[in-house]
């Protein structure tokens, strides 16, 4: 195959794409991949986690992984803001109360569903930032189930008997995003927290329910941005009057603010820290994991993932063919 060739293909392959929180293939996953292995593309995005291994095994394909910028997670609905993105106020709904965030916290066993859903390609984290994030904390730990203190959590917001919620989600977007989804709606519910799932086509679930900040009480979203800095996590997600957030703390919007104007990389870095800290105390949503991102080639390719997601076609060439 001539250089021309593999540049046309490997542009087919990407213009079946569009920015919107990251690459979006309009193929499904395994689609993709079986399209890898038959020699129709050179380059598949978004392996399935149980056809990495029959990849890697491949004589004529190979996997390339990255741990991404990208995590998933589980955000809460705290306060009201109109279509203007104008905060109205505090929010009616269950997940109002911070002892109801946390029981849904302590209910989740992550590590369970890494193994089972993801096949163990994805990694634990306690916030939002990921290590290769500016703000990351080493420090923190991601939460561990704790049915006990589910149980406790909800006496005290009270709800000694349990509690119903609606869990929204996109269906296609993410590494088998339903199926994390459903994992989660079942240990919810049998945590005591019943917990109905509904799941949506990616852009119609951004257009009418996220971007309209109507998206909960609790969704499931996948965040990450190329600057991998926590200014562009913590901003655009949480601060007041984001066209994402749906939380509102004045202390935390004015950390935020600091941080912003922080020219000192070491202060900026413990302003960061405390901001860290602030939000896990008050949980405006669930950290799940970050992404292990896989990524599926043809073998005539020299060619490496990135954890930006991005592909360029300068960081690719053919081998030789001797």
């Amino acid at each position: 195959m001539r250089k021309g060739q593999f540049e046309a293909r490997l542009l087919l392959l990407v213009s079946f794409a569009l920015v919107a929180f990251g690459l979006v293939m309009v193929y499904s996953a395994t689609s993709a991949s079986a399209a890898l292995q038959n020699g129709e593309v050179d380059v598949a995005v978004n392996i399935p986690p149980h056809l990495a291994n029959i990849i890697a095994g491949h004589p004529k394909i190979f996997l390339s992984t990255a741990p991404s910028i990208r995590t998933l997670q589980l955000m809460f609905v705290t306060h009201e803001y109109d279509a203007q993105h104008k905060l109205v106020g505090p929010y009616k709904g269950v997940t109002a109360d911070k002892r109801v965030r946390q029981a849904i916290a302590y209910a989740l066993d992550v590590d369970e569903i890494i193994k089972g859903v993801l096949d163990g390609k994805a990694m634990r984290t306690a916030t939002l930032l990921t290590p290769l994030h500016f703000g990351y904390d080493p420090s923190l730990k991601p939460i561990k189930q704790d049915l006990g203190k589910v149980k406790q959590l909800l006496t005290e917001a009270g709800y000694p008997s349990g509690l119903e919620i609606t869990l929204n989600g996109p269906q296609g977007r993410y590494v088998r995003d339903k199926e994390v989804a459903e994992a989660v709606a079942g240990q919810l519910t049998k945590a005591g927290i019943k917990t109905q799932l509904k799941t949506y086509e990616f852009v119609n679930y951004l257009n009418n329910l996220v971007y309209v900040h109507k998206p909960g009480p609790v969704w499931l979203i996948g965040w990450g941005t190329p600057t991998v800095d926590a200014e562009t996590v913590y901003g655009p997600l949480f601060r007041t009057g984001s066209n994402l957030g749906n939380y509102h703390n004045a202390d935390f919007d004015g950390m935020v603010d600091q941080a912003q104007t922080q020219m000192d990389e070491k202060q900026r870095l413990a302003l960061y820290h405390r901001i860290n800290k602030l939000w896990i105390d008050d949980m405006p949503a669930v950290p799940l994991y970050q992404q292990l991102d896989l990524y599926g080639a043809n073998k005539r390719l020299s060619w490496k993932a990135r954890s930006d997601e991005l592909i360029k076609a300068y960081d690719m060439s053919l081998k030789d063919s001797k």
